[in-house]
């Protein structure tokens, strides 16, 4: 599978707008048909936190639909799937909560965000729960996988990082098997 930018449509009026975020019956129509069992609602105080790259070994691995509902924030996706001719490449995109966009990301993934101002609020659901033995994460300045974070996102040398986050190893230093479904990382945007 790969990435899946869901543009939503929100029907505004003069008090305000609505949206509807998800709907099993129009994800199947367009080929999504996770089973989501959990949504997570992360908060982070200061722009430059940057929260990843995190994923979940099999038997435990998650897809996420992902959305910034407070702020901005800069999203990613890198392909840890060996077998890809895209592994350890990486999708980044700007998400919101004015245009209210979502990334789908797939099992199979790591997946980091960035806020890019503070007070920044990300809902995501996910389709496996989280289990503490399967979780697992990659440095976010792996030079194999080169992420270009945008310029002037944090002050100082780097972002503001969780202990754990500050300690993750490189790509190369990793133990984890995702399997390939045949089809390279790719970012398709549909509109729900």
């Amino acid at each position: 599978m790969t990435l899946i930018l869901l543009k939503t449509k929100r029907f505004a009026d003069e008090r305000g707008w609505f949206s509807e975020t998800w709907s099993r019956d129009r994800l199947a129509a367009v080929g999504i048909v996770n089973d989501f069992c959990q949504d997570n609602h992360s908060y982070s105080r200061h722009a430059g936190t940057l929260r990843g790259i995190h994923f979940q070994r099999p038997p435990f691995a998650q897809a996420k639909l992902v959305r910034c509902i407070r702020g901005r924030i800069f999203d990613i996706a890198v392909d840890l799937r060996r077998e890809s001719p895209t592994f350890g490449r990486w999708i980044g995109v700007t998400l919101d909560e004015n245009e209210g966009n979502q990334l789908l990301i797939p099992a199979g993934y790591g997946h980091a965000f960035l806020t890019l101002e503070s007070d920044c609020e990300i809902s995501y659901k996910v389709d496996n729960p989280y289990a503490a033995t399967a979780d697992g994460g990659v440095s976010w300045n792996d030079d194999d996988i080169a992420v270009d974070w945008p310029e002037g996102a944090w002050t100082g040398d780097g972002p503001v990082l969780s202990t754990k986050d500050a300690v993750l190893p490189g790509l190369s230093g990793i133990d984890f098997s995702f399997a390939y479904d045949g089809r390279p990382m790719t970012l398709t945007e549909i509109v729900l």
